[in-house]
């Protein structure tokens, strides 16, 4: 699933004149601080608002309860409610977006569709579509930049081309950037121009096909909002506190950026505000993530290649037993088991866990790293598809400024320093409840009685290692050695621009 998207439709409403403009909501589920929403206000006496639930998105997706179209369902329905507290309304419909859009935009006499830019290829295709469609209806399409500081054009190299490196990636973006690049695009002056006269319901969960699934982080604006926060109070301990999957030291805004929820600009502009380590490096995330849109933009084909090709002719095991294990959460390696049975339990997943998870699908178990990627991609809450992607590169050390081939994160090393007292790990596997905190990290490295008295006998109550660490890494050295060795003389993957 690459992205979802929104669409509109309802009962057919023509206000006299021409000047009326359709307002297409998709990654930014929220009435405030919204480009494009704001662009169609002050050029237009009459906005219509939509939402699709787009099939074409929809009918992928394996299972019936995903968490993203609760979210994305309750998230709408808030974002609905808010529009009609303003005078205006939100077209919902279920359908095909490249279809429903241009053919809700005619009913309603549009002079123009707005919509924010969508950087994934497969959304830039749909836009494409949709465009021809409108303007072979004499209707303009007019999009904007809104989840994202700075596109893919915007920074560049001093020889005008893409970065491949993230230091001076973000070097060149955070000098680029001025106020007026993070100030709000205020919506509020110009609600009276929203358009009400939706009647059609919003259709139900069950209507579009799916089920209600449980969610552990709150949708739409005022769950953001909640969010951001308590974040705002943390913020400063976030440097210290980021990498420590028991502690409270994350933002936990990744899904609420993924679809919107809050804006981009209001998170850099308190960053940008503060000068303390925490705000810091919590800024040079989000530069992160805008440098993955960036690799995204600029080498569409790193959905399905590497972005160093040559790393494509790895060796990969083919073991489904390998994979299976690693999916279920039972390797034998506390960290990673915990890791993925809370992926599979809430679709969430903190960050150094994440690296960790996929540092050993690829390195310690040989396996391509695009299973792995697709994987995440069907449980992740968060997913999107240019973080997922660089991130998985970057571990697989396949990408662009990746993690050179010959360092291996050691899953135990990793526990230990992490999550030293074991809480993380006795909160998502509960066979360790009773293990003490030294022993608890390699479980099969307990004496026999000790792993009796905690009822924790490892290959019976819990799994032996499915791999030895020393020995794996041996291998994975073996594997990328055999595809450096190919290459002209040069430093390693990622520590030189393309």
């Amino acid at each position: 699933m690459y992205n979802f998207c929104a669409m509109g439709s309802g009962t057919p409403h023509r206000p006299s004149g021409s000047d009326v403009a359709l307002m297409w909501f998709r990654r930014d589920l929220r009435d405030h601080d919204n480009a494009a929403l704001h662009a169609a206000l002050a050029a237009h006496r009459a906005v219509h608002c939509a939402f699709v639930f787009d099939t074409d998105i929809l009918d992928r997706l394996e299972a019936r309860n995903d968490r993203r179209v609760t979210f994305i369902w309750d998230s709408v329905a808030e974002l609905r409610a808010s529009l009609e507290a303003k005078g205006g309304g939100l077209h919902v419909v279920h359908g095909r977006a490249r279809d429903e859009i241009p053919r809700l935009a005619r009913s309603i006499g549009a002079a123009a569709v707005y919509a924010n830019r969508d950087y994934e290829p497969e959304a830039i295709a749909r836009d494409a579509h949709v465009a021809a469609a409108l303007r072979a209806s004499g209707i303009d399409w007019r999009d904007r930049k809104d989840q994202v500081i700075f596109e893919s054009g915007d920074v560049r190299t001093r020889a005008g081309g893409a970065f491949s490196v993230f230091t001076p990636y973000r070097s060149a973006w955070l000098a680029r950037l001025r106020p007026e690049d993070f100030a709000a695009r205020d919506v509020s002056a110009l609600a009276s121009r929203l358009a009400a006269g939706v009647r059609a319901p919003m259709p139900s969960l069950g209507a579009l096909g799916f089920e209600r699934a449980g969610l552990t982080l709150a949708p739409g604006m005022s769950g953001g909002e909640r969010l951001w926060a308590d974040f705002r109070r943390r913020l400063a301990r976030y440097a210290a506190r980021r990498d420590f999957p028991a502690l409270e030291g994350t933002s936990r805004l990744s899904v609420h950026l993924r679809f919107g929820t809050v804006s981009i600009r209001e998170l850099v502009r308190h960053a940008r505000s503060l000068r303390g380590e925490g705000a810091q490096a919590w800024l040079a995330e989000l530069v992160w993530r805008e440098f993955f849109f960036a690799i995204l933009a600029a080498r569409p084909d790193v959905v399905d290649a590497a972005f160093r090709p040559e790393y494509d002719a790895l060796a990969w095991n083919r073991d489904e037993r390998l994979f299976d294990a690693w999916r279920a959460g039972r390797t034998g390696y506390p960290l990673v088991d915990a890791a993925m049975r809370e992926l599979e339990a809430q679709g969430t997943m903190h960050n150094r866990l994440r690296m960790v998870t996929a540092s050993f699908l690829v390195k310690h178990l040989g396996i391509d790293w695009r299973r792995g990627e697709r994987h995440f991609a069907s449980r992740l809450l968060d997913y999107d598809l240019a973080a997922n992607n660089g991130g998985w590169q970057w571990c697989a050390s396949t990408g662009c400024d990746a993690q050179p081939w010959f360092r291996i994160f050691n899953p135990v090393a990793q526990s230990r320093r992490y999550d030293p007292e074991g809480t993380y790990l006795r909160r998502w596997v509960p066979e360790l409840a009773r293990v003490p905190a030294p022993l608890v990290h390699a479980p099969w490295e307990s004496a026999a009685d000790a792993q009796r008295a905690a009822r924790c006998v490892v290959g019976v109550d819990y799994p032996a290692p499915i791999v030895d660490h020393a020995q794996a890494r041996q291998q994975a050295l073996a594997r990328y050695a055999a595809i450096s060795a190919r290459r002209a003389p040069g430093p390693f993957p990622g520590t030189a621009p393309a």
